[in-house]
């Protein structure tokens, strides 16, 4: 069984058991999350597929961490000026276990 849900603009593939990185949620750790917005769903020999989402199905998941990336390094640099910038980025995510497809 796998469902495949979409949450802070991206879609994932997922399994009972999984552990994803996910854009970051407002929620803290310990803390069960529901993502309602389903996309695919395959049970049992089914496939469902939403129009945009499967109606009544539902993944479960338990936040583990909420944390940051490791940080990128981003060089701005314009020619013949006698500039550079170095800068810094580090992506906020929050990483989930998920316990529970229903459809």
């Amino acid at each position: 069984m796998f469902a495949i849900i979409e949450t802070g603009g991206k879609q994932y593939k997922v399994q009972e058991g999984d552990v994803i990185f996910i854009e970051k949620l407002e929620a803290a750790e310990g803390e069960s999350v529901t993502f309602d917005k389903v996309l695919a769903l395959n049970a049992n020999d089914s496939f469902k597929v939403g129009a945009p989402y499967v109606e009544g199905a539902t993944v479960t998941a338990d936040v583990i961490k909420n944390g940051k990336g490791r940080k990128l390094h981003i060089i701005r640099y314009k020619p013949k000026k006698n500039s550079k910038k170095k800068v810094g980025h580090r992506q906020p995510y929050t990483k989930v276990q998920i316990s529970k497809i229903a459809g």
